[in-house]
């Protein structure tokens, strides 16, 4: 399909479209007027079938939904192939008004109108927010202030990293504007001079439970866009010669965002009990229903468009290539062919191992699939050591970590995988984004250094001890948790070769080289590092508390007392059989060792995999909230340090069981 050559049109700044309208015939706007109203009535359909649903939220915006996918200023795509790689794409930040984006997708035939009546239904893909079970849908939404986001990194990866010249549409809704995260949105999409980005903002003045903040003050959100460099459009949402004067003038490739701010009624052209009011907002009409589209009906002029639409011969549809690119592009054993250059027993940080290996991927990543993101720690995180192979996909988010995740998925969604770095604890703030993601079931990697107390005097407001129970609930992801610049740099190449979201986490300090350069590793596998028949503790562990624990083994050994060892590397999904064995194998069970709180962790981990084992499980963990203090200090204090776990050791062997198990 013809992509569209994009032309100057527009001055900088503030437009107000009432100075100037689109010609269009009386023929074309009674088609899309029509439409518009179609859409409509499918949307209250869908939500009364379904029992639930937003359509209010649909009439907000049916005219621009009409106007992008039904007139020629609006998008190109294959009606036949929503997946076109070279296709304009939409994404529809305000979710809720999924049942319009279905009826679009149903209009220009590549939906029956009978599957729409499945909307919210347990098997069909139409779900109450988009997701990508819908083969048009790139990423899920619905938890609101992240589209724009999502989009800048499609767009971004478009423009700089693909040299395509499509659009990327996105629409908000007014209310989210008070999420932060659309605002590093906003502010990345100037930085970067995202000018493909054309965003729409449905300013209907209702939220959930009452008026918006700034209700239909349109100039206070233009003013507000273009002090972060966008140009803005102020539009009526409802007239058609308005947004598509709009949207032709928006595709000035300018080197600015664009933005419609469209002023619209939540409910337009429902019956007066609906129109305009805050009452209906996801909730379906029930007597009412009828009567609304009864009332739409008698709206539309030509009758003949109530007709089922034409329907498409629908492409073959394949994401295959978004979900594991890597492969494709040659990747896979890229550090096997290039093994780690370091001599054991020699100090490194466990994090430049993050560094080497993500250089070493960027060399030999001639196709441009691999993205590094970092949010202004790369010193720290030593992302830094890749930003001068990366083909120019090295991207800096500055201190926004929503906004950094949310770019991955759209990197994603564009057939690229993307690593993110910062400290550990700072993921947190992002983990709704985490979260929307593994909705999407986005191809993406996250390193989280400088994890659990080992970060020592900065405080516990730099600690990441919270960031394996998070990431291990998301499911399907996998969480590795390397000991050495050797295993980091191994857990890197298998972050990248597997399908899915990854968590790698380090820490601080430095740490002796334990492992062979050419050592293997494996999701879901460990290493016994210490093993004899007559242990009679197995110490499970993983990163700088793991070289504390062989320590304490060491000490123990020297004292007659034989204690296994086991780095655990995979904290998800964990090595059930080696536990089971060293487990079975021990007098006294295992003793979990680790960086991080209570709940969550390893010892959670471990005790899932062994609930039905009858082995005994202790714990040794961060089990209280952390002051500054060095890395020793902290270590001896939560009992990480050898001579504490050697204690621990003595206190469990010499009861025959816990006496306290934290």
């Amino acid at each position: 399909m013809c992509i569209r050559d994009r032309e100057s049109s527009v001055e900088a700044g503030r437009i107000q479209i009432k100075e100037k309208l689109a010609r269009i015939s009386t023929k074309d706007l009674v088609r899309l007027q029509d439409l518009a109203h179609k859409m409509r009535i499918h949307s209250i359909n869908m939500t009364e079938k379904a029992g639930s649903g937003h359509a209010t939220s649909c009439a907000s915006i049916a005219e621009i939904m009409a106007a992008l996918f039904f007139h020629p200023e609006g998008m190109v795509y294959d009606p036949a192939n929503p997946q076109l790689f070279q296709a304009d794409k939409l994404v529809l930040s305000k979710g809720h008004a999924a049942p319009i984006l279905y009826a679009c997708w149903c209009e220009c035939g590549f939906l029956h109108s009978d599957e729409l009546m499945n909307f919210r239904t347990l098997k069909s893909n139409l779900e109450g927010h988009p997701t990508p079970h819908a083969p048009f849908v790139d990423v899920a939404t619905g938890s609101l202030g992240q589209g724009l986001s999502i989009t800048c990194g499609m767009a971004f990866s478009s423009k700089y990293i693909d040299s395509i010249n499509n659009l990327y549409y996105v629409i908000i809704g007014d209310g989210e504007l008070s999420e932060g995260s659309n605002w590093e949105g906003i502010n990345f999409a100037s930085y970067y001079k995202l000018d493909n980005i054309i965003a729409i903002l449905d300013v209907n003045r209702f939220g959930q439970s009452g008026e918006t903040m700034f209700k239909h003050n349109v100039e206070v959100y233009s003013s507000r866009f273009r002090a972060f460099g966008w140009d803005t459009f102020e539009v009526d949402g409802h007239s058609f010669e308005e947004i598509i004067e709009a949207l032709k003038m928006a595709k000035n490739p300018n080197g600015k965002p664009k933005i419609l701010i469209a002023k619209t009624l939540k409910g337009k052209y429902f019956i007066d009990e609906i129109e305009d009011k805050a009452t209906y907002h996801g909730k379906i009409f029930g007597s009412l229903a009828e009567v609304t589209t009864s009332y739409l009906t008698s709206l539309i002029q030509d009758k003949t468009i109530l007709q089922e639409s034409e329907k498409v011969e629908k492409a073959e549809l394949n994401r295959a290539h978004m979900f594991d690119p890597m492969r494709d592009h040659n990747l896979a054993r890229v550090i096997n062919n290039h093994p780690p250059k370091y001599e054991k027993g020699q100090q490194h940080l466990v994090r430049t191992g993050y560094g080497m290996a993500l250089k070493k991927l960027a060399e030999a990543d001639k196709k441009k699939a691999l993205v590094i993101l970092d949010a202004d720690t790369k010193n720290s995180t030593l992302s830094s050591i890749a930003q001068g192979s990366s083909h120019g996909n090295f991207i800096e988010c500055f201190i926004a970590e929503e906004l950094m995740v949310s770019l991955q998925v759209g990197f994603w969604a564009r057939g690229k995988v993307a690593f993110s770095s910062t400290f550990a604890s700072f993921f947190t703030r992002a983990y709704d984004q985490v979260r929307m993601a593994s909705i999407s079931r986005a191809n993406i990697k996250f390193y989280g250094s400088h994890c659990g107390i080992s970060v020592g005097r900065d405080g516990p407001s730099q600690m990441g001890l919270e960031d394996i129970a998070y990431f291990r609930t998301i499911p399907g992801s996998v969480v590795l948790y390397p000991a050495d610049a050797v295993a980091c740099e191994y857990a890197v190449q298998l972050a990248a070769n597997t399908v899915g979201m990854v968590y790698i986490r380090t820490s601080r300090e430095v740490s002796p080289v334990i492992y062979d350069n050419h050592e293997t590793f494996e999701i879901g596998g460990s290493k016994r590092l210490k093993y004899s028949e007559e242990d009679l503790i197995t110490i499970v562990s993983c990163g700088l508390t793991l070289v504390e624990a062989l320590s304490a083994a060491e000490i123990l050994e020297q004292q007659g007392i034989k204690v296994g060892v086991i780095d655990l590397f995979s904290v998800k999904p964990v090595d059930s059989n080696m536990l089971i064995l060293a487990g079975s194998q021990s007098k006294h069970g295992l003793l979990t060792v680790e960086d991080h709180f209570e709940q969550g962790g390893i010892f959670s981990a471990v005790c899932e995999a062994l609930s039905t084992s009858g082995i005994k499980v202790h714990q040794i963990a961060v089990n209280g909230m952390p002051r500054s203090g060095t890395f020793k200090e902290l270590y001896e204090y939560y009992g990480l340090k050898d001579d504490k776990i050697v204690e621990r050791v003595k206190q469990i062997i010499g009861t025959g069981s816990a006496v306290e198990d934290r």
